[in-house]
């Protein structure tokens, strides 16, 4: 669904979602950033061109640094696109990068990627969590969970169908 409107907001396209950080990651706190991008990677983007799966947060010198995102090249982007896999800096409030990073100092938190995606103002935005890991049984038990829904889900509709 990653060409499709998101739930929460009507006017928004979404380019890539980071499904495994539910499944990883306890989310505690949501935060809407931008992200400071070159006109061929806006190109790109706009195409989704983007994943978002394994990339990482970290804060340095006051700054928030998005780590390992993969921007497809351009097509017609020639000699000006940048390196794929560089370095992009986020956009928040200096408050919120102060409280990230307090935040950040408590043992397992760790802030990762929700999704990307273009706001209504055709901005690039990137909704990032402050999260702290999941441990093995934890995965086993919201998996045994989601299994049990599915199988109610199931019963029921067909208790319905008679």
């Amino acid at each position: 669904m990653a060409g499709g409107k998101a739930k929460g907001k009507p006017n928004i396209k979404v380019i890539s979602r980071n499904r495994v950080a539910h499944h990883n990651y306890f989310i505690d706190e949501t935060y809407e950033a931008g992200i400071e991008l070159t006109g061929a990677e806006v190109k790109s983007l706009r195409d989704r061109a983007a994943q978002i799966t394994d990339t990482f947060v970290l804060i340095r010198g006051g700054e928030v640094w998005l780590n390992g995102m993969h921007i497809h090249p351009y097509v017609n982007g020639g000699v000006w696109n940048p390196d794929p896999d560089r370095r992009r800096k986020l956009l928040l409030h200096r408050r919120q990068i102060d409280y990230l990073e307090q935040k950040l100092r408590t043992k397992g938190a760790a802030i990762v990627p929700l999704q990307m995606y273009f706001d209504e103002h055709n901005r690039v935005k990137l909704t990032i969590a402050l999260a702290h890991g999941k441990k093995l049984y934890d995965k086993r038990a919201d998996m045994a969970a989601r299994d049990s829904d599915r199988e109610i889900r199931r019963a029921l509709k067909e208790r319905s169908r008679y």
